[in-house]
């Protein structure tokens, strides 16, 4: 791609996002039905963009993402990305309150931290999902192999971990040695013993780039690839076993062309003398921009779909090539470092051959200096070099994280809409949210809330002139993150800000009476996601209040992506309280409120809204002696804290 001179820099790199999504539905082609895959974005998604990487990835399917350490994670959570996120590899005890805070999801290698973990999640009043790490082989992180089920064992009585996952590491997978199959083998029995025990752990992986080539039959619930997405293979083997088609190129362009005699010097130290009148072009890349330094005198660039070679040092900041078997080249011509120019390409696993490196290396270096420019579907967006794009994750107070969003992304003048949506969440999220909880939006919410007269049963007779019956009925649109989920009713406005603090807690409930009891007088009596009655696991009282815990399998393949909820609660509601609220607790899009009254004996029942947006027009329909509507458009944001209160006389 030839850039307008609006958009040129000093160097660039062009991630191919379009080449990016061939390869992850290659990917998906290889692995099959029913296995999922986790997108690994560890190094700034080897040096690709791990923000942009990530809503690509998640936008093909992804069902988790991976990173190397709490601040890789935190980075992609404050740019508004949701999904799961596995750090592949053993945390510090000082990134356990970043791990809780921003809702990572740790792999865990010995008890000694997941002890930890699990005294600074009840003093949060919240659970994690964790992923276990076996080493069978690999020699670096992980619980050894004769240890993981005495680990996995101490983990499973850890009330606030949840264990969602199970994985361990090829050492040699890019080649076919019976290590791996060893590795394996050690691996699949494990899963056997932990099978006849009872204990299920619902995702397990061990597959990464050069597995799903060289073992296409060992297939677990989820694979792991990691270079192969980025359109590199592995090794020599495994080339010609998918179609892949490289992400990344490195460009520059010529700022000086200078004409030099036969035995002239070029670069620090002279270590290339001209041999004849040679023609020498300069380019501003250095190894300062990540072009490695062991290239001088043997590197190569393209210029005008020919070959140019590197003569003399290659410096911090600038490198000269040899040009004068390329006469016609000039000042401003576009030069590639690493990807193709007409018929000519320059692969990474060449330059890492040169550099007596690996591929890996030569893409998390190349181009720190320099902007990403993604392209798509014949779009361009550029943002800011890796340098240049700052999150500071320590930072407590989130109008710094604001500040921080605004300045990089908008500098850029992205045309890019996520990079807009990443934003507008966080200026939610500050403005209404828990500095230490990701905002959760929903559209198209219902509240139908009908208040009656108790039955005519033995058992409410005591209590009828104290009491109505309360039904609500409320249901709305949100990406769901787990598949299970707490409805809570707390006694005290303590319990019930325990209760917000759980991310699972997908509604919450405060019961009043002194005689109520709210194991007896609350009741959950549906719960649907999609039109599908979700079942209900456990029912009990806790420090927190009365938890009723909901889930299915079945919503596993619904994670991640956007489902009708709907809640159904029974209690009561004393008589002496005039008032009933029904508020929001997060942003929404549209919303309808329905408070029927017609067998409760109310009078000059009433409505006092208080709906904060922009400009949120409510539509109040009122049928006298029976019901009072509000309607907001579904067009139309409301902010946290909005709601209405329904006021009447006896």
């Amino acid at each position: 791609m030839i850039l307008k001179n609006e958009q040129k820099y000093r160097s660039w790199v062009e991630v191919d996002l379009d080449n990016f999504s061939g390869n992850l539905q290659e990917i998906r082609r290889l692995i099959g039905d029913g296995v999922d895959f986790m997108q690994t974005v560890k190094a700034d998604a080897y040096g690709h963009g791990a923000i942009e990487i990530s809503h690509a990835a998640l936008r093909s399917g992804a069902r988790m993402l991976g990173v190397a350490n709490a601040d890789e994670g935190i980075q992609l959570r404050v740019s508004g990305i949701e999904a799961p996120i596995v750090i592949l590899g053993p945390s510090t005890l000082s990134e356990i309150p970043d791990i809780i805070k921003y809702h990572l999801t740790p792999s865990v290698s010995d008890a000694g931290f997941a002890l930890a973990l699990e005294e600074q999640l009840v003093r949060a009043f919240r659970t994690l999902s964790v992923h276990v790490e076996v080493d069978t082989g690999m020699g670096r992180g992980g619980t050894m192999h004769s240890e993981a089920v005495d680990l996995i064992q101490h983990i499973k009585t850890l009330p606030h971990i949840t264990l969602e996952g199970l994985f361990s590491h090829f050492a040699s997978s890019e080649m076919m040695t019976p290590y791996n199959d060893q590795q394996w083998q050690l691996f699949s029995g494990l899963l056997a013993e932990l099978h006849r025990m009872g204990i299920n752990i619902p995702i397990r992986h061990m597959d990464n780039s050069g597995a799903i080539l060289n073992y296409p039959t060992l297939k677990l619930e989820m694979a792991r690839p990691g270079i192969m997405t980025y359109g590199i293979y592995p090794s020599e083997e495994t080339k010609g076993k998918a179609a892949l088609a490289p992400v990344m190129s490195f460009k520059t362009t010529i700022v000086l062309i200078k004409e030099f005699p036969k035995g002239y010097g070029i670069g620090y130290n002279r270590t290339y003398i001209t041999k004849d009148k040679t023609r020498v072009a300069t380019i501003p890349v250095g190894y300062g921009d990540g072009y490695p330094f062991i290239l001088s005198n043997q590197g190569e660039a393209l210029i005008r779909g020919r070959r140019a070679p590197v003569i003399g040092r290659v410096s911090m900041d600038m490198c000269t090539l040899d040009v004068t078997h390329i006469p016609d080249c000039k000042v401003g011509d576009e030069v590639v470092l690493l990807g193709r120019q007409q018929d000519e390409y320059i692969s990474a696993n060449e330059i890492a051959a040169k550099a007596k490196t690996i591929s890996y290396e030569v893409l998390c270096a190349l181009g720190k200096r320099a902007p990403r420019i993604f392209l798509q579907k014949g779009k361009t967006d550029a943002v800011e070099p890796r340098l240049r794009r700052i999150f500071v994750p320590g930072e407590e107070k989130s109008i710094a994280r604001i500040d921080n969003i605004i300045r990089h992304y908008l500098q850029t003048r992205t045309r890019n809409e996520e990079l807009g949506d990443a934003i507008y969440y966080e200026m939610f999220e500050t403005l209404f949210g828990k500095e230490d909880r990701q905002l959760e939006l929903r559209s198209s919410f219902r509240y139908d809330i009908t208040i009656a007269q108790l039955p005519e049963v033995a058992e409410h007779r005591r209590r009828a002139d104290a009491y109505f019956q309360l039904r609500t009925h409320v249901e709305y649109k949100k990406t769901i993150r787990s598949d299970i989920f707490m409805i809570g009713c707390a006694s005290d406005s303590l319990q019930l800000a325990a209760l917000i603090e759980d991310e699972h807690c997908e509604y919450r409930w405060i019961l009043g009476g002194d005689d109520l009891v709210i194991e007896r007088d609350f009741t959950v009596e549906k719960m649907r996601i999609d039109g599908r009655d979700i079942p209900i696991i456990e029912a009990k009282k806790t420090e927190r209040g009365y938890e009723v815990w909901c889930g299915s399998d079945a919503l596993k393949s619904k994670i991640n992506t956007e489902v009708k909820i709907e809640i159904e609660i029974l209690t009561k509601k004393a008589k002496s309280n005039r008032t009933y609220a029904a508020y929001l607790l997060y942003p929404t899009r549209g919303l309808e409120i329905n408070f029927n009254y017609e067998n409760a004996n109310l009078k000059n029942v009433r409505a006092e809204s208080f709906f904060a947006g922009r400009h949120p027009q409510a539509v109040v329909h009122a049928s006298r002696g029976k019901s009072i509507k509000i309607k907001i458009s579904s067009e139309e944001w409301i902010f946290p804290t909005s709601g209405v209160i329904f006021i009447w006389d006896v």
